[in-house]
């Protein structure tokens, strides 16, 4: 992420970084290292779900490994949706679940996972909520970087759709889940 940023510093030197960690000692490694790599970086403490910025403030705003520990994917999608322009870009680097056997590992091993490494949940399909959110997938890749259990990612672009557009999304999402439940429910 570091080169990312400082090549888009170089670019436009005008940018303006802004970031939030809710852990204060993560926070303070954040800051130690934009200072190492020479990066004016806002860096606030906040959570993603309730965002610490007005409404339409951001150009791009950049995911990178926040959305496995967050407590509600949706509300923090929400909060992305709401302070980035509506002409603008959401982009993301998520480690998401594995599929085959792979995914029902990280399914056994992420209670425990969430307890040593700070609420991240190894088995969360980021990929899926962003699709089923308040954004239009412009490009996604699945990546295979990233070490075990922590693996693949997804690598990507969105652009936010309108409140009418995101208020069908979610009456769809929920449609859905019914049918998911009462599909399920029969066959108990």
């Amino acid at each position: 992420m570091i080169p990312y940023l400082q090549t888009a510093v170089q670019r436009e030197p005008a940018l303006h970084l802004h970031a939030i960690e809710p852990d204060p000692n993560r926070r303070e490694q954040a800051k130690q290292t934009a200072s190492t790599h020479d990066l004016d970086i806002q860096l606030r403490s906040g959570r993603a779900e309730s965002l610490p910025y007005a409404d339409d403030t951001f150009d791009v705003v950049i995911a990178s490994a926040v959305f496995c520990t967050v407590e509600d994917p949706s509300r923090a999608l929400e909060e992305v949706h709401r302070v980035v322009k509506s002409d603008g870009v959401f982009r993301f680097l998520e480690h998401v679940r594995s599929d085959g056997w792979r995914g029902y590992v990280q399914d056994g091993v992420t209670p425990l996972w969430k307890r040593i490494d700070n609420g991240c949940h190894l088995n969360r399909r980021t990929d899926d909520w962003i699709a089923a959110g308040p954004f239009a997938l412009n490009e996604i890749e699945t990546l295979s970087i990233g070490v075990s259990p922590s693996r693949p990612f997804v690598r990507g672009t969105a652009t936010p759709v309108s409140r009418t557009e995101t208020d069908s999304r979610i009456d769809r999402r929920e449609h859905v889940s019914s049918s998911v439940l009462e599909s399920s429910s029969e066959d108990i």
